[in-house]
């Protein structure tokens, strides 16, 4: 298997239209703007891309439309994640055909079936392609979801040639350097990677790469902190990294439809969101738009597309 590193990955959303269809003319443009602010790799259908709220034919649409429209510029991740094993792993199969360059996969969502069951679940869907496979670990994001564990990951490498290695979206320090510590014994070029922007502490363990979904808002800050983590300058890293963490934040309290709202709020409105995803509230979005706009740290940040 080629060695592949995917470096600063971002995850864009998924635009809809007012009908909540997917805007594909609006997801051309917003491919393009990534490509031109440091997306050294991207990643499609993410959670911050509202996988779960898409059917199977628009997700195998949109990674279509997207290996497409980039034409080879940057490698394409497929997120394939689904409850379904069988769903997931044909999903993972369409989208080594359509030429991405990865998949990726988070546990079961919806079923908690025992350990034995969630590993069995990852080696057919990693075992479904010669591609790179990464697991995906974002326990806060995906409540309910079954524990990935060291010794699950272990496992994985005893079966899959292809298992690259995991994002870390727990921010849990002792998970993460068991995984690393462990998994590097038996597979040496083993890939820990940053789930989202907290890169200061998945580098310092040894992250090689990044998910960021914040690049559709702050692409210069993101990438100054990668860059900055990339040569271990950590110190130097903490300004970028806290005002990633003060964006982060005020994204967060608007609730779901909050990174849709702080796109819009920089001149890229990308619609709202699908539901069972609430709708941004005039309030809402006016109190977001308020704290984008005072944050002295965006005012370097391009506006509009």
């Amino acid at each position: 298997m080629p060695a592949f590193t995917p470096g600063l990955v971002h995850t864009p959303v998924t635009p809809f239209t007012s009908g909540l269809k997917i805007n594909y003319g609006l997801f051309e443009k917003l491919l393009e703007f990534h490509l031109r602010n440091g997306a050294q790799a991207l990643a499609i259908q993410m959670h911050a891309g509202e996988s779960v709220s898409l059917s199977d034919a628009d997700q195998r649409k949109l990674l279509d439309f997207t290996i497409k429209q980039v034409k080879g510029r940057v490698p394409v991740i497929a997120h394939v994640s689904d409850s379904g094993t069988a769903i997931a792993t044909d999903r993972a199969r369409h989208a080594e055909k359509a030429g991405a360059a990865a998949v990726i996969a988070t546990s079961t969502y919806y079923w908690t079936p025992p350990a034995a069951m969630v590993l069995e679940h990852f080696a057919q869907i990693g075992s479904a392609v010669s591609i790179p496979f990464y697991m995906l670990y974002a326990p806060d994001e995906m409540g309910g979801t079954h524990h990935i564990n060291t010794e699950m990951a272990l496992k994985l490498i005893d079966r899959l040639p292809n298992f690259a290695g995991v994002a870390d979206a727990s921010h849990d320090w002792q998970f993460m350097i068991n995984i690393v510590s462990n998994a590097r014994r038996v597979r040496p070029d083993f890939q820990l990677l940053s789930g989202d922007e907290y890169m200061v502490s998945a580098g310092a363990v040894g992250a090689t790469s990044m998910f960021s979904s914040l690049s559709g808002v702050a692409p210069k800050m993101v990438r100054e902190l990668y860059e900055i983590c990339r040569t271990e300058k950590y110190f130097d890293a903490r300004k970028p990294q806290e005002d990633l963490a003060t964006l982060r934040q005020i994204v967060k309290r608007a609730g779901a439809g909050g990174l849709k709202g702080a796109l819009r709020a920089m001149g890229r409105d990308c619609g709202q969101p699908r539901p069972p995803l609430d709708a941004l509230s005039a309030a809402v979005y006016d109190k977001l738009a308020a704290e984008i706009g005072a944050l002295a740290v965006l005012r370097a940040e391009p506006r509009g597309w």
